[in-house]
């Protein structure tokens, strides 16, 4: 949406009225169009910037490679351009996208998840899908679903008879992105993906936690055993297998006589 006081300016001039650095790159913020998101931090030059234009989808200049790449190419996970400016001083760019998955390699929303623990409380450490932060890392939960999903958190912090209610909360919002496939959505992407895609992230997070407990890192292992937990259950809808006949698995294994 343009606000009154914006500049319109022309596709042909857009490229030359930025200040490309002496490498001939400028920094690409790329947003979320809808949630405002910053979904991560790129870099363009005058022809990747062109060829974003014309295309209408998101290509950068890769530093380390030294070569264009195309933002979904290979993943399907292309960002289609809503928007386009550059900042006051014409030294970076800012992209509004519509995403067709996520922005991050490792599977996440945002290349921003690492969160600063500060002292005033405005923002925290991690991530941990199972802690009711899963909105921050996975399926951009709606306002209202997250603090559900807080709350019977808390109630487990509290030590109250339902710890575990935030698997069933949680459950629940990943079958609702099942029937909805809310566009932009990481769940939506998996299933959309289909059961090979959601095999790999289960083994994927399955050896990130196995490296996480042999390196003896606690912190890590808990992030990545949420991220584990959250995938599984992902696998569970798909197949169209409840929470509740894993639980009831578990139940009748404890009732079997011991055999030590």
């Amino acid at each position: 949406m343009s606000r009154e006081n914006d500049v319109i300016v022309a596709p042909e001039q857009f490229a030359a009225n930025v200040k490309w650095d002496a490498q001939g790159l400028a920094p690409a913020i790329v947003q979320d169009s809808t949630t405002k998101e910053v979904l991560t931090l790129a870099y363009m030059n005058e022809e990747s910037l062109r060829r974003s234009i014309e295309s209408g989808e998101t290509w950068f200049w890769s530093r380390s490679r030294q070569e264009f790449w195309h933002k979904g190419a290979t993943s399907g996970n292309v960002q289609r351009i809503v928007s386009l400016s550059y900042d006051c001083d014409g030294d970076a760019l800012l992209v509004g996208v519509e995403p067709a998955g996520p922005a991050c390699h490792t599977g996440r929303v945002s290349c921003f998840f690492n969160k600063a623990a500060l002292e005033n409380g405005a923002a925290h450490s991690g991530g941990t899908i199972g802690a009711g932060a899963e909105s921050e890392r996975v399926l951009g939960l709606e306002p209202e679903n997250a603090s559900a999903v807080s709350a019977s958190n808390e109630a487990a912090s509290a030590g109250e008879a339902g710890r575990f209610d935030v698997l069933a909360e949680l459950e629940g919002i990943i079958a609702e992105r099942d029937r909805e496939r809310p566009e932009g959505a990481y769940t939506t992407y998996l299933f959309e993906k289909g059961i090979d895609k959601i095999l790999k992230k289960v083994g994927e997070e399955t050896a990130e936690s196995i490296i996480a407990a042999k390196n003896g890192d606690n912190a890590e292992l808990r992030l990545e055993v949420s991220d584990l937990i959250y995938h599984l259950l992902v696998l569970l809808q798909e197949r169209k297998l409840p929470l509740d006949e894993i639980m009831d698995e578990l139940a009748r294994r404890h009732e079997r006589p011991r055999r030590d």
